[in-house]
């Protein structure tokens, strides 16, 4: 029996978390699937059985921090899953952990790697308590409390500019830029910081996520038409870009998986 549910930050949370969800599953023989990227790092809790990453051929943390990456992975459960996941917002790591996102990219940190002594007892004590509700208040105490100690202005350029990405299938660098008032150099410098990739890795991950969300809402749709509305040079370039992003051409792809959009489905 599988239970999934997606519950909503408080109010304070709201611009830096985008929702958190819990899955679980009793499923007793093992179940696969692919992770396709984002455009939200994450931190996940297993309180049951961790995930067997297959690319890898090993086990997941116990509890770890999912940076941003280019390209899918494959999954499968090894007994029972219960997990619950914070889902940040794309620009809000660094406010919340107090650390460059641009250091977990392509990575699954586990939270006692990062030596942060508050986030491991976060994680010991997710770990020991039964009710996930519960769970979900011990971690919403403890980001509350980061936030008392952070300085906001480059969170509001970095949110400005992703306002703006979630708007403009073509956005430019020069653009994203002048959004948030700094030069080319330093705006670089400072979406790494927050964001956990560059500007250019991360408006091709917001274009596929545009794809899927357009594919989503019409399963029917001709390619040519979803790669203009999209932001990709032409329908070559999408196709590419699926190849790279999930291992599937669209047409493939559309033949396996119902698609979705998680980081369209959630604005």
């Amino acid at each position: 029996m599988q239970s999934f549910q997606i519950i909503k930050p408080c109010t304070a949370l709201a611009p830096y978390i985008r929702h958190y969800w819990i899955l679980q599953d009793d499923a007793v023989f093992p179940v696969a699937e692919r992770v396709l990227p984002v455009g939200c790092m994450q931190m996940v809790f297993h309180k049951g059985r961790q995930l067997l990453s297959l690319s890898e051929s090993a086990l997941q943390p116990q509890s770890f921090i999912s940076g941003q990456s280019v390209g899918f992975s494959d999954v499968q459960s090894t007994g029972k899953i219960e997990m619950i996941t914070v889902v940040f917002q794309p620009y809000a790591v660094r406010p919340l952990l107090h650390i460059p996102g641009y250091l977990f990219h392509g990575q699954n940190i586990s939270t006692d790697a990062v030596e942060d002594v508050e986030l491991s007892d976060l994680a010991k004590r997710v770990t020991d308590t039964f009710d996930n509700i519960a769970c979900i208040r011990l971690i919403e105490q403890f980001f509350i409390r980061r936030l008392y100690s952070f300085a906001e202005y480059n969170m509001r350029r970095m949110s400005a500019v992703f306002h703006e990405i979630d708007l403009q299938p073509q956005i430019s660098i020069s653009q994203m830029s002048e959004v948030a008032c700094l030069s080319s150099k330093q705006f670089g410098r400072i979406f790494a910081d927050y964001v956990g990739t560059t500007p250019k890795e991360m408006v091709r991950i917001v274009r596929m996520q545009r794809a899927l969300s357009v594919l989503q809402q019409n399963m029917a749709a001709p390619f040519v038409q979803v790669a203009y509305e999209c932001g990709f040079s032409d329908q070559s370039h999408m196709i590419k870009e699926f190849k790279l992003f999930s291992g599937y051409t669209p047409a493939e792809y559309l033949s396996v998986c119902v698609p979705y959009s998680d980081y369209f489905s959630d604005l």
